[in-house]
């Protein structure tokens, strides 16, 4: 929200509306559907020209749930973050715009979304600026489509015998505030959230071969 609403005072030559509810929608040339979980139909998308929803997965797999958070769990490096239109069939409209974001592994829940959020305000832009030549390209139907279940507080469970590096990847993709990583121990639950404190600096290395035939100096 806090991406959004700088984003809307940026763009003050256009009139942004900023809603939490389809019922709150008014029409204009450009809706975004944004982590949106309402069901938005055919008479709702008939007030705006373009209705647009960005999913962070390059569809037409990984269609569904939490998309970054799966993806993060597979190890994936490269995720790709599409800006398609918003069909019937859920996550299968056709694409108008990518970017991807790399995960270089030791990002937290906090920085892996960042990267998200400045991709989807990317993509916006991209929208407002070309509004009068946005041309889709239906995606790919030679690639099988996947989907991704909805994530609860029991994907973010974990046995207490697990060590740090079989849980780290959970750590990072679960959601510290809504779905904090779990654990039971001695009749209690308790949760674990991971906060980046200090990199470590590596101390430069030098490698000396010391044989006899590399250390005489030359004829």
């Amino acid at each position: 929200m806090p991406h959004l609403k700088l984003w809307s005072e940026e763009l003050n030559e256009h009139e942004v509306e900023i809603v939490a509810s389809k019922n709150e929608l008014s029409g204009g040339d450009l809706l975004f559907l944004i982590s949106c979980q309402e069901m938005i139909r055919e008479a709702t998308k008939s007030m705006y020209v373009h209705t647009l929803v960005i999913h962070a997965s390059d569809v037409p797999k990984g269609r569904g749930f939490a998309p970054l958070n799966w993806q993060i769990l597979e190890g994936q490096s490269e995720i790709v973050v599409t800006m398609m239109d918003a069909a019937a069939k859920v996550d299968s409209g056709d694409i108008y715009h990518q970017k991807t974001i790399f995960n270089e592994g030791h990002e937290t829940f906090e920085e892996i979304f960042e990267k998200l959020f400045l991709a989807e305000i990317e993509l916006m832009n991209f929208a407002v600026q070309n509004f009068d030549s946005l041309d889709p390209v239906r995606q790919d139907d030679s690639v099988e489509s996947s989907y991704y279940p909805r994530r609860t507080s029991a994907d973010s469970r974990v046995s207490v015998t697990k060590s740090l590096e079989e849980i780290f990847d959970l750590l990072r993709a679960s959601d510290p505030d809504r779905y904090p990583l779990t654990f039971e121990h001695r009749g209690y639950v308790y949760s674990l959230k991971l906060e980046k404190l200090d990199r470590i600096e590596l101390a430069p290395m030098a490698v000396v071969n010391d044989s006899a035939d590399s250390l005489r100096p030359s004829q």
